[in-house]
Formats: C-alpha cells, sequence, structure tokens
C-alpha cells in the first residue's frame, strides 16, 4: 500500500468535485505503475453507472486487452458500493484500499462485505480508512456546498419573502 497512490486517488476526486459531480476518485496500480483513473461521471453523462471504480476498469481493460486485471490494485477514495465490489471482483483486482467508510452504501463491511473471503470465486484482498480524513473531509465539503446552495434562493421566484 502506497499513500501516494491515494494522493493521486484523492485528485480524481478533486476533477469530479470541480464539475460538480460526488468527489470520489480511483486509480488502478500494476506492478507499481497507475494504469487508469477515474472519477464519478454520475451526474455529467446522466449514467448511473459512471462510478469512479467502473470508469477506471474500463480504462484498464482497455489498456491491457482483457477483462481480467492481473496484479492490479486499485486505490478509491470511498469505500466501493455494491455494483463497484461487483465489478472489481469480476475484473479480478487483487486488493483494494478504500479512504472513507461508507456507512449507507459500502459493500467492503460497512453496510454488507461482498469481498468476503471465499463469497465468489475470486478474493479480493481489502484495506478501509486509507487517508480517511482528507477522503471523508472532501466528500463532507461537498455535500455541505450542495446543501448550501440549495438553501440559496437563485431568483425572486425562489424566494418566501412574500412578493411575487
Amino acid at each position: 500500500m502506497d499513500n501516494k497512490f491515494m494522493r493521486e486517488a484523492l485528485r480524481q476526486a478533486k476533477k469530479a468535485y470541480d464539475i460538480g459531480e460526488t468527489p470520489i476518485g480511483a486509480v488502478i496500480v500494476q506492478d507499481g505503475k497507475i494504469i487508469a483513473r477515474g472519477y464519478n461521471k454520475r451526474e455529467t453523462k446522466k449514467n448511473a453507472l459512471m462510478h469512479a471504480e467502473v470508469i477506471a476498469i474500463d480504462k484498464a481493460c482497455r489498456r491491457l486487452g482483457g477483462w481480467r486485471l492481473p496484479r492490479c490494485e486499485m486505490y478509491v477514495t470511498l469505500e466501493p458500493c455494491a455494483m463497484c465490489a461487483g465489478a472489481i471482483t469480476h475484473a479480478r483486482i487483487e486488493r483494494v484500499y478504500f479512504g472513507a467508510y461508507d456507512s449507507k452504501t459500502g459493500c467492503a463491511g460497512s453496510v454488507a462485505n461482498l469481498f468476503e473471503p471465499n463469497m465468489f470465486c475470486h478474493t479480493v484482498d481489502v484495506a478501509g480508512g486509507i487517508m480517511e480524513k482528507e477522503c471523508s473531509e472532501l466528500i463532507k465539503a461537498f455535500f455541505k456546498e450542495l446543501r448550501k446552495k440549495k438553501k440559496t434562493p437563485t431568483s425572486s421566484l425562489d424566494s418566501d419573502d412574500g412578493n411575487v
């Protein structure tokens, strides 16, 4: 495990933040080198599948020329959801390191553990809480800003001052 790769995942998450996406970033590393990067694009692409992990897996598969990702590790800023945990397992990624825990949809132990040994034909090693503070703070700042924007009237029609 190397924090420089989680720092790169955080850089990817900041790209998502900058375009108004939930700030989650992922990188895939093979033999000590980053081979793919991804960040959330669900809103931008209007597609529920566009999670950081899925985007990174797609790029890694295209780069390596196959659906299996041998000797690969993923660094992701938030605990993977069920969809991403499934994609990680099916891609045969060996290890996942994640930053913040997700008490609502996390499937690496928080809500469920889809990486439990011997649950599927491929077992993924998982470690959570890597640079957790930095990852968590970025997500919290994003949602705080989002809530603030929703409370701010954007026109006179949105205000509650009684004038229409």
